[in-house]
């Protein structure tokens, strides 16, 4: 055998050791690949050991700052991370200062590799604020912002945005910031203090000028809990965040909110002002839609109460609950400055089956715009116990298409008008009698498609509390849908009164979703100033 010979057969000999060697080293590159795993067995281990609260580190120069003055901290486009990447994605960062006074860790994924992003002053125009830099050189970031150019190349905007304890912001192309999400709601029903967990660290996957997503995971503490998360962001027309949350239980919590999203609601036609203002509506959102596992879709309107409501609605397995915006039209709002016309609704898709439990909706009073009084979250039935894992999975829709939401044969509530109660008299001239009543208007492919001539059915309820005591329907041709009329007396006024209403084919099955209305209690004395 020649040479060359016996070193060709010896190669083909060590082929297979060669191919078992490089399925070894792949292996072993994809087993260090940094995953939820790796952040879910911090959370584990963290939930073993007592709660720290994080410390703050601010001077008093950047603790004692004022809103408008920590506005002025902006991050510099120029030093934007990945700027000099052909990605479509890049991060900013938040600069600590007021309440956002602990830092919090956040770390780059390349490859198989992890590494910190240190504090960079340099990333920062500070503007007109003067201060000590050698004092704040230890700082660190608040949180951090994700850009992308959804609405015209080149320009680079913000989509999400995660800053303070586990709140977080979504927007997709032509929105603007409106309602946030959390990773985890705690004790938000009185009484006792509600408890806020906090996202203490960060990673973020470097993205590849390709990728269409991008992969954030968070590290969340809290007194009585710990988690894992791992975040999928895909920007677009309607922009989507997938979430997988692994939680561990340090102690026991009497209610735990899932998939938490927080809301403004101030006044609109369901609920006026009793003062004047050239803004029919303000809210980020006017309603929490339900979709039950048996099917039924149900529109709960917002109401900013005279004092904390609490609603639950028992399901099981839920197919989908969020907070709208519903009504698009600048007239609703005619807003310039904060155009909310374009603030998106949230709407939360639970994938896999989350058993028995119900959507929770907590409405508080507000004064103010600026205030979010609106929360709404999933509470498991089964009791959250020390030493658990509890995993919940789903999709968040971040959207100004509602419409979109809904099934082809179904029905939706475009809006309600909550009036005085009157009777038209036989002058014809409308008399006030004292009762409440409500104007809803519905809509949808399916009413708009009704053959001519077609006779619906409205199917009302009222709670023990209320008096039913007339219901009209008629067609509305401006909207291509249909009004329904109700009106009702209120025995008590110290105590909340429930309706419900749809609208069904003369054989019963139904056509809209369930308007599922809440009076709250001393409705008359409500005072909504803006």
């Amino acid at each position: 055998m020649t040479l060359s010979a016996f070193r060709r057969s010896a190669a083909q000999r060590l082929l297979p050791q060669i191919a078992a060697a490089a399925a070894c080293t792949l292996l072993a590159a994809q087993a260090w690949a940094f995953s939820l795993d790796e952040v879910s067995a911090k959370a584990r281990a963290l939930a073993d050991q007592p709660y720290a609260a994080p410390q703050s580190n601010l001077p008093p120069e950047f603790s004692s700052l004022q809103f408008a003055d920590y506005m002025k901290i902006q991050p510099r486009a120029d030093r934007f991370l990945w700027s000099d990447l052909q990605a479509p994605f890049r991060l900013s960062f938040y600069h600590q200062g007021m309440q956002f006074n602990a830092p919090v860790r956040i770390h780059e994924i390349v490859g198989d590799q992890v590494q910190e992003l240190r504090y960079e002053p340099e990333r920062f125009d500070f503007g007109d604020l003067r201060f000590n830099r050698e004092t704040t050189s230890q700082l660190g970031y608040a949180g951090f912002r994700v850009l992308s150019p959804i609405n015209q190349p080149g320009k680079w905007d913000e989509v999400m945005s995660l800053l303070g304890a586990s709140y977080f912001r979504v927007i997709g192309q032509g929105q603007w910031y409106g309602l946030s999400a959390r990773g985890l709601a705690i004790d938000t029903v009185p009484p006792g203090g509600e408890e806020f967990p906090n996202f203490r660290e960060f990673w973020v996957r470097r993205p590849a000028a390709q990728d269409q997503e991008l992969v954030i995971y968070a590290l969340l503490d809290s007194p009585r809990a710990t988690g894992a998360y791992q975040f999928i962001l895909r920007p677009g027309s309607d922009t989507v965040v997938d979430v997988q949350s692994n939680l561990f239980l340090r102690a026991d919590i009497a209610r735990i909110g899932i998939a938490p999203l927080t809301s403004m609601f101030l006044y609109g036609p369901n609920q006026l002002s009793d003062r004047r203002n050239f803004r029919p509506a303000i809210h980020d959102s006017n309603g929490l839609a339900m979709l039950t596992g048996a099917g039924e879709w149900i529109w709960r309107p917002l109401n900013n109460p005279h004092q904390v409501q609490a609603s639950s609605f028992q399901m099981e397995n839920p197919r989908g609950f969020g907070l709208l915006q519903r009504g698009r039209e600048f007239s609703r709002y005619e807003d310039l400055k904060d155009r909310y016309d374009l603030r998106p609704s949230a709407w939360i898709e639970p994938h896999n089956h989350w058993g028995a439990g119900s959507v929770e909706l907590v409405e508080i009073p507000t004064i103010d715009e600026t205030n979010d009084n609106i929360v709404a979250y999933w509470v498991p039935a089964e009791p959250a116990r020390k030493g658990q894992m509890l995993q919940f999975a789903y999709r968040m829709h971040w959207t100004m298409n509602e419409p979109a939401l809904h099934a082809a044969n179904n029905g939706w509530v475009r809006q309600t008008f909550h009036t005085s109660g009157e009777r038209l008299q036989r002058n014809l001239v409308r008399q006030l009698d004292g009762s409440m009543a409500w104007n809803i208007d519905f809509e949808g492919p399916v009413l708009a498609n009704l053959p001519a001539g077609t006779v619906l059915q409205p199917d009302v309820s009222i709670s023990a509390n209320g008096e039913l005591l007339e219901t009209q329907l008629q067609p509305n041709p401006v909207i291509r849908g249909w009004r329904l009329l109700i009106r009702a007396r209120v025995k008590d006024p110290a105590q909340p009164v429930e309706l419900r209403a749809a609208l069904r084919q003369p054989d019963g099955r139904p056509l809209t979703e369930t308007w599922s209305y809440q009076l709250p209690p001393n409705a008359q004395q409500l005072k909504v100033i803006p």
